[in-house]
């Protein structure tokens, strides 16, 4: 069975918090201009100072222009009988202080990207996060 919660990141179940700091592999899902979804697999790091997902990408990739173009995103991992997604807007940053944040977020949960001069974040503002029970349980 699953349950969803809305943020309000001062209180947020713990289950949860563990699941998006442990080391998962994610899925992004964006739109494209005809409405059909496509999912890529990305490292989701959540900011509970700033309050919001990350993503980083190349700044040419189909994720980066999609969003750019229409900001509803999708982001969840799998592991075992546990699972989580969350449902919110992107915003396409190209701004040194920004990237660097999403690189540090995502160094925290995966390792230390690799170079790539033409990094972009996608700043993610939750609206709402799927989980199976036991994430939410408090």
């Amino acid at each position: 069975m699953s349950m969803s919660w809305r943020p309000g990141w001062g209180d947020f179940p713990v289950g949860l918090r563990d699941f998006w700091t442990e080391r998962h592999l994610c899925t992004l899902t964006t739109l494209y201009a005809d409405g059909r979804p496509h999912v890529v697999a990305v490292g989701v790091a959540l900011d509970h100072e700033w309050e919001c997902a990350w993503v980083i990408t190349t700044g040419g990739s189909a994720k980066a222009r999609q969003a750019a173009r229409d900001p509803r995103v999708s982001a969840g991992a799998v592991d075992g009988g546990r699972w989580s997604s969350l449902e919110g807007r992107a915003e396409v940053l190209t701004d040194r202080a920004s990237v660097a944040r999403a690189e540090e977020r995502y160094a925290a949960r995966y390792r230390v990207p690799r170079e790539n001069p033409e990094r972009v974040a996608l700043r993610i503002t939750v609206e709402r996060f799927l989980a199976s029970r036991a994430l939410l349980e408090r």
